[in-house]
């Protein structure tokens, strides 16, 4: 063989071959025929970040601040090419990885997990293939409730359990881990290594849209179980068998005022009226200790307190002064999704970016103040030019930039993806949807059923002869339990399924019209309906608590009152007739009127005069 063909040859055999002097297998991830530090997995994790951040470039490091969202195409190729996601077109992962060089990636909807895992690898091959090799991570919200909110995935193929809600229900910490555990085996299984979650702000103001994903509005249930669900995720010490959990959202975004949420710019800030914001910080204080890999401020401005009124994200007291160096917070702050740049809506409206109290900023200094106030990645954003520009400018410095890319380094190391990022699609199709992970799942929904009323001790009911009218539930389902009837009065007892009431906001911002702002009670017609539907048969009343409803009136009728945080119609017919037992404790309480909501202090917990249940409460048999 002639000497110019031999010599790529060589070096092809050297990208494969260990280091003459280690006996470990290495990956030539900068292709140039020996093992450096950082593709060395004996050396300390430090050593290979000195290493590898030596060799990077500016454009490199800038590509490192940011994560966006990307969509997966049906087959799971990576396409050069926009996929829509929520009707909207999202840039290709290859765009990000090749032209701006983004190594973090967020998913929202997939269209099944098997096109998830293809895709996955063949995002990891592709930055294989990058000069320097440093690969992807992937970052999801949740996806193993079962639910109808906005913030939770649809599972496509993962159990499903109960929302967070649904964990405080139960009040079991070695269930929460349990769950924790379960999802970092399907999400590992995947190729998802971040999980966006949990919440752990404190439900105190009840009309808050994002309640759904909390734990509810006990400070110390919250921390109690947002530990252990770190833990599951995480592990002791986070490593290539681990999630990394970004944890959110700092402070606690739960005491906004008319629990309007931030999102929008309709939002009218925190509130702190009862001096209570230390309160919210107790569950992150249990994540802290947990050693959360990551943590995401809020949007929310505050207001009434000793802290600049701008968001989160831009309050350098906030992120420095308290999370820094009050709670010698070292590990990665990314701010949450589109502080920077607009964005299109549906229908040519723009979605303002969630640069609160800072409008007047241009987008450079909008990503330099962040920098500034302590944060080290932007949340739905793709511009890393601005990054560098500030540096070439002079206006920020690479040590300050070298700072936060160590933090962001030092996760992917920790979760051994610079050693081995592939995944074994056969290994995953036996992992995800595992039949003892689904009926854990659906055990734990049944768990959380919360039991508030039981006149005249009527439940459980007896299957079998009995004839049953249903709204909102499969009469096919039904039909195991009883004969299904096509009105009331024929029925010896109706069981119906409701949610908790809300109104959409009043914006052309068509996201904003899906979240669930407004009032907790029935109005009008609806309200007349449930009503008379009570007055006509006997009725077992379940409703869905994304947020604390309003009820009064219909629990005065009803004969039984059930709660759900996220349960199959056959979670909750096993509990009405007596094969399974609720075991929920409201992790909330159930405020009597919207006059007592209005007048409650938003940043407190168990304050509404009066309430119809009160936080814990929950019956069984």
């Amino acid at each position: 063989m002639k000497a110019d063909r031999l010599l790529p040859f060589l070096l092809l055999l050297a990208a494969c071959s260990p280091d003459p002097g280690n006996d470990e297998p290495y990956r030539d991830l900068n292709k140039n025929g020996q093992m450096d530090a950082y593709e060395d997995p004996s050396r300390p994790v430090g050593d290979r970040i000195d290493n590898l951040l030596q060799q990077m470039s500016l454009e490199e490091k800038a590509g490192m601040l940011f994560i966006d969202g990307v969509g997966i195409p049906e087959d799971g190729s990576l396409s050069e090419e926009p996929t829509v996601v929520f009707g909207q077109p999202r840039p290709s992962a290859a765009h990000l990885l090749d032209k701006q060089h983004m190594n973090h990636f967020n998913i929202w909807a997939i269209p099944s997990v098997e096109a998830l895992a293809q895709w996955y690898n063949n995002v990891q091959k592709r930055a294989e293939e990058s000069r320097l090799g440093i690969p992807v991570t992937i970052a999801s919200d949740p996806r193993h409730y079962f639910s109808k909110s906005i913030f939770a995935m649809e599972a496509k193929g993962f159990s499903q359990w109960p929302e967070q809600l649904g964990f405080a229900a139960i009040g079991d910490t070695a269930l929460m881990r349990d769950f924790a555990d379960i999802a970092r085996q399907e999400y590992l299984a995947a190729g998802i290594r971040e999980a966006l979650h949990p919440s752990i702000d404190l439900a105190t103001e009840p009309r808050w849209a994002r309640i759904s994903g909390t734990f509810g509005e006990d400070a110390e249930l919250s921390a109690q179980l947002a530990e252990a669900y770190i833990l599951g995720f995480q592990g002791e010490q986070l490593n290539s068998t681990g999630v990394a959990c970004m944890t959110k959202h700092f402070p606690g975004g739960g005491p906004q005022r008319e629990g309007l949420d931030p999102h929008f710019a309709f939002h009218k800030g925190q509130a702190y009226p009862g001096n209570n914001f230390n309160y919210h910080l107790i569950p992150f204080q249990a994540a802290f200790g947990a050693n959360t890999a990551a943590i995401m401020p809020y949007y929310g401005v505050p207001t009434g307190l000793e802290y600049e009124e701008v968001g989160f994200s831009y309050n350098k007291a906030i992120i420095t002064g308290l999370l820094r160096e009050k709670y010698g917070y070292d590990g990665v702050v990314c701010t949450d999704w589109g502080l920077v740049t607009d964005a299109p809506s549906a229908g040519g409206a723009v979605w303002s970016a969630r640069a609160w109290g800072v409008e007047n900023l241009d987008t450079e200094q909008r990503v330099l103040r962040i920098i500034e106030a302590g944060a080290d990645q932007f949340g739905g954003e793709a511009i890393p030019e601005v990054v560098v520009q500030l540096v070439k400018s002079g206006r920020l410095s690479e040590e300050r930039l070298n700072t936060s890319v160590r933090r962001l380094l030092k996760v992917k190391f920790q979760l051994g993806l610079f050693d081995n990022p592939y995944i074994d699609i056969d290994k995953m199709k036996q992992v995800v949807g595992k039949p003892e992970f689904l009926e854990a799942g659906r055990t734990a929904q049944r768990r959380a059923m919360t039991l508030l009323k039981n006149e005249a001790n009527l439940l459980p009911l007896e299957a079998g002869a009995l004839k049953i009218y249903v709204e909102n539930i499969d009469p096919e389902i039904a039909s195991r339990y009883g004969a299904v009837v096509d009105s009331p009065e024929e029925a010896g007892l109706a069981i119906i399924r409701l949610n908790t009431p809300w109104y959409p906001a009043d914006t052309d911002i068509e996201f904003a019209r899906g979240f669930h702002h407004g009032d907790l009670d029935f109005k009008g017609e609806e309200k007349d309906r449930i009503l008379n539907l009570l007055s006509r048969a006997p009725t077992v009343v379940d409703i869905y608590l994304d947020r604390p409803a309003v009820i009064p009136e219909i629990d005065a009728r009803a004969k039984a009152v059930l709660a759900n945080f996220g349960a199959s119609d056959a979670a909750l017919l096993d509990v009405i007739f007596g094969k399974a037992r609720p075991e929920g404790r409201l992790p909330f309480e159930l405020p009597s009127s919207m006059e007592a909501v209005r007048n409650q202090k938003p940043d407190v917990p168990y304050d509404s005069e009066a309430p119809l249940y009160e936080f814990g409460h929950g019956l069984s048999y």
